[in-house]
């Protein structure tokens, strides 16, 4: 079992999305998150993304500093 830090192009791979910095700009740019939303409550996600990510911030699994790096991002937008 790996359980080393991870970096937010890994979650991104992770979750099936494409991981290069110009995709996750785009989906930054275009996927804002209410300051009030749960990361895994948003509507864009699939069923099994929004397991993961809730999976990986119930656990503080080794994916949870990229999940609430992403998060941040997001409700920046938001």
């Amino acid at each position: 079992m790996d359980t080393g830090h991870h970096e937010l192009a890994e979650l991104f791979a992770q979750l099936g999305l494409d991981n290069n910095a110009q995709a996750i700009s785009r989906f930054v740019l275009s996927h804002p998150l209410p300051a009030d939303m749960a990361l895994p409550e948003a509507p864009f996600w699939s069923t099994s993304q929004a397991a993961f990510l809730r999976q990986s911030l119930a656990c503080d699994a080794e994916w949870s500093d990229a999940v609430d790096t992403l998060a941040a991002l997001l409700q920046q937008r938001g």
